[in-house]
């Protein structure tokens, strides 16, 4: 009885265990999503659709410069008084319209918002008053403010000679008692100093400082000369 070979066992594929990717077999796309196949939506509009919208809305109608003068102008009054010429300045650095600024100004200055003479007047009481600056200083201020020279000569005539000196003599009684260790020389030169930077006239801080410094006790000859070195 004949009988067949028996044939071998095939044996079965081995299939390489799993491990990490290389590089090239990493998705092109994020989240495993082939490269491609990611398209541009913005909430869910195609690409364009914005910017089309966009550019079909009517261009916003230009700002109004009587408007914005009108508004910055008021801005910078809540803050403190201002004359004239200073709320000019500020609304040409603004690019507001020159035309524009000076129709704002003229009726701020019909209402009474708007007043040099009143501005020139406080500005006089209150710097004299607080400051102690004398009348050549104050007129110095308001021309630097833009003030009219007739406008200020006006206001800082209130202030007259006596007020003005009796003002000084103030000033250095109040600056001799932070000047008690200092010799002769530097107590003088730092009083007519003082009063100078505040405007008073030479002959009157030379005299005020002689007279002052005679009446807290310093009998100085310094002064008899002007200008002492």
């Amino acid at each position: 009885m004949n009988t067949e070979p028996s044939q071998p066992p095939v044996p079965e594929p081995k299939v390489p265990a799993a491990g990490p990717r290389t590089k090239a077999e990493q998705p092109d796309s994020p989240a495993g999503k082939p490269a491609g196949n990611s398209t541009n939506r913005t909430a869910g509009k195609p690409a364009g659709e914005s910017a089309n919208r966009t550019a079909d809305r009517p261009a916003a109608p230009p700002a109004d410069p009587i408007a914005q003068a009108r508004e910055i102008s008021l801005r910078l009054l809540t803050t403190r008084p201002r004359t004239r010429s200073e709320l000019h300045e500020a609304l040409l650095r603004k690019k507001i319209p020159a035309e524009a600024a000076e129709a704002v100004l003229g009726r701020l200055n019909e209402v009474g918002l708007v007043d040099d003479a009143s501005f020139a007047e406080q500005w006089v009481r209150s710097r004299h008053t607080y400051q102690g600056m004398a009348r050549r200083a104050l007129a110095a201020e308001l021309r630097r403010k833009g003030v009219a020279d007739p406008v200020a000569a006006e206001a800082v005539a209130a202030v007259d000679s006596e007020s003005e000196e009796s003002r000084a003599r103030e000033l250095v009684r109040k600056r001799l008692r932070a000047l008690t260790t200092a010799d002769e020389l530097t107590k003088i030169r730092r009083l007519v100093a003082m009063l100078a930077r505040k405007g008073y006239p030479e002959g009157m801080s030379y005299r005020v400082v002689r007279e002052e410094l005679r009446t807290a006790g310093t009998d100085t000859t310094l002064l008899d000369t002007p200008n002492p070195d």
